[in-house]
């Protein structure tokens, strides 16, 4: 068993939930998030408050899961960024687990 964490921005909730249901992970959970990305733009240095940075927002989700599932959502995933317009593509992680109860 590992435990997948999966980031997308919150127009794509819909589309991960979608995912993980074709990997076969039908339990998971999620929160909302604020994501934020460390790159200047013209946008926020021009502003009053150049200091601060806007948050997206975003979504997390994770469940505890079996190899196979997580390769079939890591293939669905890629698939999914493969056709993405902007620039925040989902992205996920896996973590072993070495003891639950």
């Amino acid at each position: 068993m590992k435990l997948v964490i999966v980031t997308a921005v919150e127009q794509y909730q819909k589309d991960v939930l979608k995912l993980f249901k074709k990997a076969n992970i039908e339990n998971l959970s999620s929160s909302d998030i604020d994501g934020y990305k460390n790159t200047a733009s013209i946008v926020t240095a021009s502003s009053w408050f150049s200091g601060e940075k806007a948050a997206n927002e975003s979504s997390l989700f994770f469940s505890f899961t079996e190899d196979e599932n997580i390769d079939a959502l890591f293939s669905l995933i890629k698939e999914f960024n493969t056709t993405l317009e902007s620039n925040n593509p989902i992205k996920a992680v896996v973590v072993p687990i070495e003891k639950f109860i």
